[in-house]
C-alpha cells in the first residue's frame, strides 16, 4: 500500500498527523518483537513536550507542605525565608520542548544498553534552524555513542532534509544524494572503526507519496541485523486510524 499525506487533504480529515505519529512507534515495536533475540526489547516513546500538562491536583498529596509561622510556633524551630533579589535581566525565549517520536531498542545482556534508536520526525524538528539542530545533535550524539540511529521522515509540510543537516554536522558525505534533496525519507545510521578509523555507513531511501514504504536494517551489533519492515508497522498504523 502506498504512502499518505498525512499532511493535506484528505487524510488530514481522517487523523491528525499527531494521532499517527504516536500510534506508529507501537506498530513498530509490536513488528520489531517478531524479529528480535530474546535479549532484546524495543520501547516506543512519545514526548509530548511542554505543551502536555498534568494536572497538579492529582498529585498535591505528594508537594511538601509549606508551615507557617504560627505553625512553627507550637513546638517548631523558625527559619528564615531566603527572598532573592530581583533577575538583573528578562527577555523572551524559546525553552519549550519538542515532541518526540522514538523507538528505543535495549540489549538486556549488556546490562540493559542502548543499542538502536528509530527516529520519527515531526513537522516541530523541521520547523526552525535551532530546532533542527537540536534533532541532528540529539542523532549525532547517538552515533558517538555507537548506538544504530533510523530516521523516518514522512512530513511533507516543510521541506528540510534532517539527515543532510546530520552529514554536515558531523563532516560527511553521502554520494548518493542529489542536488534536489528529497524532503521524505528513511535512513540507517551506524558508526563503525575500520582500521582504526571512525566510519559512518548509512542506508538511504527516498519516500514518496503513493509508493510503498521501504525496509531498514536496524543494528543491534557490529555482526547482527534485523530488518524493521516501514510498510508493515505504517499499514497497521493506518488500519487502526481508519486511514483509507
Amino acid at each position: 500500500m502506498p504512502l499518505r499525506d498525512h499532511f493535506r487533504l484528505p487524510v488530514y480529515r481522517q487523523a491528525s498527523w499527531e494521532g499517527f505519529h504516536g500510534m506508529w512507534p507501537a506498530q513498530m515495536v509490536m513488528q520489531l518483537v517478531r524479529v528480535l533475540p530474546d535479549n532484546y526489547s524495543a520501547e516506543p516513546r512519545v514526548h509530548l513536550g511542554a505543551n502536555f500538562e498534568i494536572d497538579v491536583c492529582a498529585y498535591e498529596d505528594d508537594v511538601p507542605k509549606l508551615h507557617s509561622s504560627s505553625d512553627l510556633s507550637h513546638g517548631g524551630t523558625s527559619t528564615a525565608i531566603y527572598a532573592p533579589p530581583e533577575p538583573t535581566s528578562v527577555m523572551d525565549a524559546e525553552l519549550s520542548e519538542e515532541y518526540a517520536y522514538e523507538v528505543l531498542i535495549y540489549d538486556h545482556s549488556r546490562g540493559r544498553e542502548l543499542v538502536a534508536a528509530v527516529e520519527i520526525v515531526s513537522p516541530g524538528n523541521k520547523d526552525r534552524p535551532e530546532k533542527r539542530r537540536a534533532f541532528v545533535t540529539k542523532c549525532a550524539a547517538l552515533l558517538q555513542q555507537r548506538v544504530c540511529v533510523s530516521i523516518v521522515d514522512i512530513v511533507t509540510a516543510r521541506h528540510f532534509n534532517l539527515y543532510a543537516e546530520l552529514l554536515d554536522l558531523i563532516g560527511g558525505a553521502d554520494p548518493t544524494l542529489t542536488a534536489e534533496l528529497p524532503s521524505t525519507y528513511a535512513v540507517t545510521c551506524r558508526g563503525q572503526q575500520v582500521g582504526g578509523r571512525a566510519r559512518l555507513a548509512s542506508w538511504f531511501y527516498p519516500l514518496v507519496v503513493g509508493e510503498s514504504l521501504p525496509t531498514l536494517p536496524v543494528w543491534l551489533t557490529e555482526d547482527l541485523a534485523v530488518s524493521l519492515s516501514l510498510e508493515a508497522s505504517y499499514e497497521d498504523t493506518c488500519r487502526a486510524l481508519r486511514i483509507s
